[in-house]
């Protein structure tokens, strides 16, 4: 009796204190998604370099699992051995010196930002919010003219909001009392 009992408390803790993978899974793809397209986004408007280092930076934590250990194996060595070669001789029109940290970051600090689930989701918000300052600091507090392209870059920075909130609220429910 006692053993069945022990092992559903210990059931319910760890699945009150950890995500659910689906909202993992969610965070992973959807952060990655918003992220990509307004890196794109960025790069054909703006050009804002520091947008693009917090975008790869949110990229590098939230990138789906799978992806991220083919990039960190040997196909991602050659890619960004050619990412860096194709810099080198078009520094104008490929810009590849944010790519080799998927590659060359330390394997504890990946999997520090990657797996521990408080670290990699506030880092998330903070990058979130970094970007939102700055997006309204380039619009202006006093000229709040918005095209088409501001409103898009405000949607997928809410997404960008979204799926860390959920990625963290998921492992935040409550203990159901017996």
């Amino acid at each position: 009796m006692g053993m069945p009992l022990k092992s559903l408390i210990q059931m319910t803790t760890a699945s009150a204190s950890a995500p659910t993978q689906e909202h993992r899974t969610a965070f992973q793809w959807g952060g990655t998604v918003a992220a990509i397209i307004l890196l794109i986004v960025n790069r054909t408007g703006r050009r804002s370099s520091k947008h693009t280092s917090l975008l790869v930076i949110y990229l590098f934590i939230c990138f789906p699992t799978a992806l991220f250990r083919i990039l960190r194996g040997q196909f991602g060595r050659w890619v960004a051995f050619l990412a860096v070669a194709a810099h080198l001789f078009f520094p104008r029109d490929f810009h590849a010196s944010r790519f080799p940290l998927f590659v060359i970051i330390p394997d504890w600090l990946a999997i520090e930002l990657r797996d521990n689930t408080v670290v990699g989701g506030i880092l998330c918000l903070i990058i979130g919010v970094t970007l939102v300052i700055m997006e309204i600091g380039q619009i202006g507090l006093t000229d709040w003219r918005c095209n088409v392209g501001c409103w898009f870059s405000f949607i997928i920075l809410s997404l960008i909001f979204y799926f860390p909130i959920l990625y963290l609220s998921s492992g935040s429910k409550a203990i159901p009392k017996t």
